[in-house]
């Protein structure tokens, strides 16, 4: 319990009239009366305010929360009696290491007898795994105003962090309202190419003549055209790097974290699009493979293999990994690369391994390109370590550049990219892959 600043204001009367009293003596009996008074109406606000008995307090959030996104978290404070509405300061406890908003550390409100109020506020994990709440604590004021009443309501539960959910249902939504642009995807879907009929409609001045229906212009009186979607049924498979480079963070994400949302998403998308789709994790050796397949049974066995994938402190093994996706993926597949040029020491093996790949498949190398090497690189020369801040950097940028020049020349498609635009730069080089009929 404390006292609020009305409370606090009321007592300072009392030494006031106190400290009078040498003018006047009737000064102290006022201050003995009003002393009394206060401590008469305190009693009574105690009294009358709700006690922890009356209150009720529940958290709600999704069962698996994801990785680098703000998942929301509401907790519903109900207060079952009371005279009137109390103004009220809720605290969560949630995990340590989540992100929070400061200015929704510490809720406010006020809450109507018999009237649930909800308050919300958003969490950002930054690694997956297993975490746990704390209890929540509320603080409400009296009835009078004079004083403040706090309590703990046990609460503690735990709670997943899986590869980003958001973005996939986020998806969902908008392409059942036709509004995937909000996304920033610029092929989401992509017609005039392929063989799979899509829907006739008036003929327009660039369509090619083999476009026309000629059954339907004759029944219509005028040129009609057929679209086409680009074929389903093809084959992807993802193939993680989970070695040492892979662990180093991109702000307070891992690369391989940003990689595994990337893939979670693409996953779902291809399902949408018909496509089968598999992944292959590796570092020094194959960690996990799992085969090719259709549906929304296989979206989910790719999250629970990638909820429980974990980085390895060692360079990753090419040459084994690649050996395995050829033996296990014979029928020709769009195979995405997800690793890092940063540092590594098997360039030469992955730039070789993965032009072999091209015989059979159609390889696509995607690198995660990280903001603070490239602010470093142009950052101003102030003394001595900035300088060599930034050779180095510099020399991490040149080889990076070179890597990926070499990849191009010879042929193979490359993706670098931010990594808080990875996931929709990789839908949309996937779709613009399929639309060009290269898979």
């Amino acid at each position: 319990m404390q006292l609020t600043w009305r409370g606090f204001a009321l007592l300072l009367l009392i030494p006031l009239l106190v400290g009078m009293s040498g003018l006047w003596r009737g000064f102290l009996w006022l201050g003995l009366a009003a002393l009394l008074l206060v401590l008469a109406l305190m009693l009574a606000d105690w009294r009358l305010t709700p006690d922890v008995r009356a209150w009720s307090l529940q958290r709600q959030h999704d069962d698996r929360l994801s990785l680098a996104a703000w998942n929301l978290v509401t907790v519903q404070v109900h207060l079952r009696r009371g005279p009137r509405p109390l103004s009220v300061w809720l605290r969560d406890t949630p995990p340590i290491t989540f992100g929070v908003h400061e200015e929704t550390r510490v809720l406010m409100g006020r809450v109507t007898p018999g009237q649930p109020q909800i308050f919300s506020y958003q969490l950002y994990p930054p690694r997956r795994g297993d975490y746990e709440f704390g209890d929540l604590y509320l603080r409400w004021e009296s009835v009078l105003g004079l004083l403040r009443r706090q309590a703990r309501f046990p609460a503690t539960e735990s709670v997943k962090v899986y590869p980003n959910l958001v973005d996939v249902r986020k998806y969902d939504l908008l392409v059942r309202q036709n509004r995937l642009w909000e996304l920033g995807l610029r092929n989401a879907r992509i017609f005039g190419s392929g063989s799979e009929f899509e829907r006739l409609r008036d003929y327009l001045p660039d369509d090619e003549y083999r476009r026309i229906n000629w059954k339907a212009t004759a029944r219509r009186g005028k040129p009609i055209s057929v679209e086409y979607e680009t074929e389903r049924s093809q084959n992807l498979v993802a193939m993680v790097d989970v070695g040492r480079m892979m662990r180093s963070p991109v702000g307070d994400v891992a690369r391989l974290d940003y990689a595994i949302n990337a893939v979670l998403l693409l996953a779902y998308v291809a399902s949408q699009k018909g496509d089968r789709m598999g992944v292959l994790t590796f570092a020094d050796t194959v960690q996990a493979w799992l085969t090719p397949r259709a549906g929304k049974g296989q979206f989910l066995r790719m999250l629970e293999l990638l909820y429980a994938v974990e980085s390895q402190p060692v360079e990753p093994e090419y040459n084994a990994a690649f050996g395995y996706l050829a033996a296990k993926q014979r029928k020709r597949s769009l195979v995405l690369v997800f690793t890092d040029l940063t540092g590594g020491l098997s360039i030469d093996s992955l730039i070789a391994q993965i032009t072999r790949l091209r015989r059979t498949h159609l390889p696509l190398l995607i690198t995660i390109s990280d903001p603070t090497i490239y602010r470093t690189a142009h950052q101003p020369i102030h003394d001595s370590a900035s300088l060599y801040q930034r050779t180095v950097a510099e020399q991490l940028l040149q080889e990076r550049r070179r890597s990926l020049e070499r990849l191009r020349h010879l042929g193979v498609h490359t993706l670098d990219t931010p990594a808080d635009q990875l996931s929709i730069a990789v839908i949309d080089k996937y779709l613009a892959l399929k639309a060009r009929e290269l898979i």
